[in-house]
């Protein structure tokens, strides 16, 4: 980015703004308000919906067959969406 003066100072803050508010709405894309309806699965849920036992997810899960994220206690399994 190149130099400003003080001058310029309001045009750059205007900018920032545009810019932050952009990105507001591409995260609110992302993740959309809670509207009580919950798109995440129990163990037995998620099991039953890949036709395993709950005891074949967790060893499926622990050799690293099915990928999954952990963000706290809670894994969350990949979504698989098509490229």
């Amino acid at each position: 980015m190149e130099p400003f003066g003080f001058e310029k100072l309001p045009e750059i803050i205007c900018q920032l703004f545009e810019k932050v508010e952009r990105i507001e709405e591409m995260v609110s894309d992302l993740n959309p308000a809670d509207d009580g309806s919950s798109d995440l699965l129990t163990v037995k849920e998620a099991a039953d919906y890949l036709k395993v036992s709950v005891q074949s997810l967790y060893s499926k899960v622990s050799r690293i067959e099915i990928p999954v994220s952990k963000p706290g206690r809670r894994l969350y399994l990949a979504e698989n969406r098509p490229v």
